[in-house]
């Protein structure tokens, strides 16, 4: 009796019948064959059924890229604008997802323009993608995991997963959320542990050969140290070497110290009666000093009586010159008084004759109405002028405005008749921003490159058939036109480097000398249908970039026909085998499915207008520009000519301006001369009349002439009294002229004692000197002998400090020098006595003893850290590992079940290595036949579409995959599968 089978735990739902996560509505716009959809999925399976080219796939696209995947996950156009509408430059996805209740409702929108740049929404906000990472990813939501996401185009590459790699995707899939970390962890610390294993193992057999190296040696190691003990004893003798010198030299330098008291003994004697001889000298040069001063006082009173002397004489020169002035003054007062009569009879002529011009003088009235006039006019005409070249400035700035015009009409009209530029332009309106930047960049650097570069694409092709350049344009991927063509890895770098801001893609092209298939030629069957060339046939472009387009996108396997192979399209492919062809019309295109049936379907696509080959702007453009142009060309001239007619008009206006200024100018010089001429004669006659007055006004010149004798008189009695002081200083001065001459001859004889007195010093201070010289010298000789003693004492301690031990030894050596260099050399002959092959024997030996410690130390340690490891693995095991059993298990209890509902076995199984984690995996094992055994999938024992038929029914999840295959592996499966097998 059949057992009964075992139900699977029942998913809990809420009233609406969806999940958390689960999609409600998916919306695109101008997204790959969509104009505009809006469709809602059920909560639970979901088919998509319809013909080739209907959009299944798109939708699938639109799935993941909305849900944070990328264009390369799905196999198809590797940037992001490619997914955008053909001839549209935008669009977007809009995914709802169920959110935790009912009520709750999460709304992602991602935006796409054909610059591949990419917007995201989350709930109406625009947010960056980590934000959208992040919700998604609390719902499981993996896109890159093959076991839950599998696009169309990357079924072959799902069906090549290894057991291992097929158990990680699983772990993540359907797992335990701890399940995939627990695993690395686990993978991590058995290579951890293998690694503590082999260093143990390693240095357990490195310390056993290091301690039996050890033990051969011991003997040899003996008769070294016996040799190291005498050298040790020569050491210490050489040690005591130095301090028997420096014994030596402490004795040479007390000696040195005691003839140096002797020396300062005798010069203290000297000194003591050097200084006997200077008392008397000294007391005789105090008594010279005291004469000596008293001179200079009296040389100083001298000196003063003279000063008082000649000023007295200045003074009295001064009385004779004052008063001889006063006898002049008088005779120039008395010359004065003549001359003062005459200018006054002079002066009242001259104020007659002032006053008489004065009265003749005509009355002058200007004409003030006549300026004012004059003035009026005179603004007005200002006025004009300024108005007008308020104007000409308008007209010249408004002239300039449109010579730039005419400049950026003419500048953009040759850039329309430029086809070069016309085609960069071109690139630039389809998405290539920088296209121009770009181009400029490369022309700049050409010099440094290895070989020619081409690019972009579009300018290197050359198309002369304008219904050619529409198959051609339709045929190859729009990325290739704004592509940059190398052949040099070197120049590839240097390029990708460098143009990586200007988007532009950069191909490197390899010339391949074999293993070209020639194409096909034209036959006369083909001629029959209407086909008449291939398509790489149609275009002239450099070798490297045809070659480029060729291979990239398979030229010479598509070819051209007329109206006749439109109509007779079917024919082509069953009776020429051709793929794919190109009629004035319609692009034909058959593709043979990748799932091993050999089943192929059709794809009829219209062909569109070029959009960059035959780009150009319409000749009504170029007409409205070079209409524009000549409207421009008119304007300016008008311009030109109104501003030359104002300019006439404003130097008429101020040349009558400046001819009515220039008159009244000379009506206002008239009035200012006449009332210039009037105030001079006023002013004159007043001047006259002040001079005459200041003449009249003058003294009386007796009472001046009195009062001038009386002041020579004061100054003459002054002269007598300075004539009486000089007198008396003159007879002063010889009395300190006497006592100056006695001073100084006192002071004569004391300079004749003093060098009686000092030479008999000198030879005292001869005999000083010399006891000082040899003081010095044997102060010297100290100092020589103390540098000598230190610098034996340094040598000394630097060899060796004297410690008790030392010195004990010391007591057991010789106490000569002569002695103890013979016992050094004895010492030395020995221990070269003892002889031994390796002289490095006992360094190697203490060396092999250290690391013998070392490797022990290490290999205790490492022993610690691999008990340590292994209980963390046991400990983290113990956690994973009952957790996979049991998935593992429940997913070998459905996939069985299944199984058996279709007539064939089959098991899943957890491959198990010991503590090689990364060598787990999942074993998927198939049986299609009674008496067959069990063989695990891969794909050298089932197809790819088997294999992934039966991953459907192993994992059982919310996995997507290509409707359209799976009908065609549905179909070939009728016979043993039920209807309850797409149940859930």
């Amino acid at each position: 009796m059949e057992e009964p089978r075992v139900k699977r735990p029942k998913i809990s739902r809420d009233e609406d019948d969806y999940l958390p996560g689960n999609i409600t509505e998916i919306e695109l716009h101008n997204f790959m064959t969509f104009n505009h959809l809006v469709c809602k999925p059920g909560p639970r399976l979901n088919l998509v059924i319809g013909p080739n080219g209907s959009g299944k796939s798109s939708l699938v696209c639109a799935i993941a890229l909305c849900l944070g995947g990328e264009p390369q996950l799905l196999g198809r156009a590797t940037s992001i604008g490619a997914y955008v509408k053909r001839g549209e430059d935008s669009g977007y996805i809009k995914i709802s997802l169920r959110g935790y209740t009912k009520e709750e409702q999460i709304t992602i929108v991602r935006k796409i323009d054909t610059r591949n740049k990419s917007e995201w929404c989350y709930n109406g906000k625009s947010v960056a993608k980590k934000e959208v990472l992040e919700v998604i990813k609390k719902f499981n939501i993996q896109v890159n995991n093959l076991t839950q996401f599998l696009p169309q185009d990357r079924v072959c590459e799902f069906a090549k997963l290894t057991p291992i790699q097929l158990l990680e995707e699983t772990e993540k899939a359907v797992g335990d959320p701890q399940l995939p970390v627990q695993h690395f962890a686990l993978v991590e610390k058995s290579r951890e542990l293998k690694k503590y294993k082999k260093a143990v193992d390693k240095m357990g057999d490195s310390l056993k050969q290091l301690i039996a190296l050890n033990a051969e040696q011991e003997k040899d190691v003996e008769r070294v140290r016996q040799r190291d003990e005498l050298l040790e004893k020569v050491d210490c003798m050489k040690k005591k070497l130095p301090w028997l010198k420096y014994d030596m030299k402490k004795i040479e330098y007390l000696e040195a110290q005691k003839r140096e008291k002797e020396a300062k003994k005798k010069l203290n004697e000297a000194a003591k009666m050097l200084n006997e001889f200077k008392a008397p000298i000294e007391k005789q040069k105090q008594e010279k000093t005291k004469l000596d001063d008293q001179c200079k006082r009296i040389s100083n009173f001298m000196n003063e009586n003279i000063k008082k002397r000649n000023d007295r004489l200045q003074k009295e020169n001064e009385a004779a010159v004052q008063a001889r002035s006063k006898y002049k003054e008088i005779e120039d007062l008395r010359r004065e008084e003549a001359c003062r009569k005459q200018s006054i009879i002079e002066a009242k002529m001259k104020l007659a004759d002032a006053e008489r011009d004065l009265q003749n003088l005509p009355a002058y009235e200007p004409p003030k109405e006549e300026i004012e006039r004059l003035k009026s006019q005179i603004l007005e005409l200002t006025s004009s002028a300024h108005q007008m070249m308020q104007q000409k400035k308008e007209k010249e700035k408004s002239l300039g405005l449109m010579k730039t015009t005419l400049r950026n009409c003419v500048d953009g009209l040759k850039d329309m008749e430029n086809t070069k530029t016309k085609l960069l332009h071109a690139l630039k309106k389809s998405g290539a921003e920088k296209i121009f930047e770009a181009y400029q960049w490369l022309e700049l650097h050409r010099k440094e490159l290895n070989k020619d570069v081409y690019g972009p694409v579009l300018l290197e092709v050359n198309v002369s058939n304008e219904v050619h350049a529409k198959f051609l344009e339709g045929h190859v991927a729009h990325y290739i036109w704004k592509s940059f063509i190398t052949q040099d890895s070197g120049d590839r770098d240097f390029l990708v480097n460098n143009l990586q801001p200007f988007d532009v893609p950069i191909l490197n092209y390899v010339r391949e000398e074999s293993g070209q298939k020639a194409p096909s030629e034209i036959s006369k069957q083909m001629h029959d249908l209407g086909i008449y060339s291939r398509l790489d046939q149609v275009f002239d472009a450099p070798a490297a970039v045809k070659d480029v387009m060729t291979s990239q996108f398979g030229l010479e396997h598509s070819y051209i026909g007329s109206d006749k192979t439109d109509r007779k399209a079917d024919d082509i492919a069953k009776k020429l085998g051709i793929l794919d062809f190109w009629t004035p019309q319609n692009h034909y295109h058959w593709s043979v499915s990748r799932y091993g049936d050999n089943e192929m379907s059709a794809r009829v696509e219209p062909v569109h207008d070029s959009r960059l080959l035959l780009y150009g702007l319409d000749s009504g453009e170029i007409e409205n520009m070079r209409s524009r142009k000549n409207e421009l060309e008119k304007l300016i001239a008008d311009a030109e000519e109104g501003i030359k007619s104002l300019q006439i008009q404003q130097r008429l206006v101020e040349d009558e301006a400046a001819k009515l200024q220039k008159q009244r100018e000379e009506m206002v010089e008239t009035a200012r001369r006449e009332m210039r001429k009037r105030k001079d004669l006023e002013s004159c006659v007043e001047q006259r009349k002040r001079k005459l007055v200041s003449l009249e006004r003058s003294g009386d010149i007796e009472t001046a002439v009195d009062k001038l004798i009386e002041q020579a008189a004061r100054s003459n009695i002054e002269r007598l009294k300075h004539a009486i002081k000089v007198k008396d200083l003159l007879v002063e001065a010889v009395s300190c002229k006497w006592s100056y001459a006695e001073k100084h001859m006192a002071s004569i004889e004391y300079d004749a004692k003093i060098i009686d007195s000092e030479v008999n010093l000198k030879e005292q201070e001869k005999f000083a000197y010399q006891a000082s010289v040899n003081l010095q010298n044997c102060q010297q000789d100290v100092k020589d002998y103390s540098q000598q003693l230190l610098a034996a004492k340094r040598n000394a301690e630097s060899i060796a400090i004297i410690t008790p031990e030392l010195e004990r030894l010391f007591l057991q050596m010789p106490t000569t020098i002569e002695e103890l260099e013979a016992a050094i050399q004895d010492n030395i002959s020995q221990a070269n006595s003892i002889v031994f092959l390796n002289q490095n024997i006992l360094q190697e030996y203490e060396d092999r003893r250290r690391q013998i410690e070392t490797i022990s130390a290490k290999l205790e340690s490492d022993g610690k850290e691999l008990q340590r490891c292994l209980a963390e693995i046991h400990a983290l095991k113990g956690s994973w590992l009952p957790k996979l059993r049991n998935l593992v298990s429940q997913i070998n209890e459905t996939f069985s079940r299944n199984f058996q509902e279709m007539a064939v076995a089959g098991e899943v199984s957890l491959d198990e290595h010991d503590t090689d984690f990364d060598q787990f995996g999942i074993l998927v094992k198939v049986k299609f036949r009674q008496a067959g055994q069990l063989q695990v999938l891969s794909a050298h024992h089932q197809s790819g579409g088997f294999q992934l038929f039966f991953i459907l029914f192993l994992f059982k999840i919310s996995l997507i995959v290509p409707l359209g295959w799976l009908m065609r592996l549905t179909k070939e499966w009728t016979p043993l599968m039920k209807e309850r097998c797409f149940s859930n």
